[in-house]
């Protein structure tokens, strides 16, 4: 997948805060993204949120 920093993705299960909606803020092996509901920011395998994304807005 082509996912650029600033892209949001929507994915498949909602984050506990119910937003589904994450912005990119650093992609390579991992990516850190940034929850848009609350504001929170993790740190995770490429591999994993991969599998988990529905759609990428540029």
């Amino acid at each position: 997948m082509d996912i650029q920093v600033g892209d949001i993705l929507s994915m498949k299960k909602a984050h506990p805060c119910g937003s589904k909606d994450w912005q990119v803020l650093r992609t390579g092996a991992d990516f850190r993204l940034r929850c848009l509901g609350c504001g929170r920011e993790v740190l995770g395998p490429r591999s994993k949120f991969e599998k988990n994304i529905r759609q990428v807005r540029r």
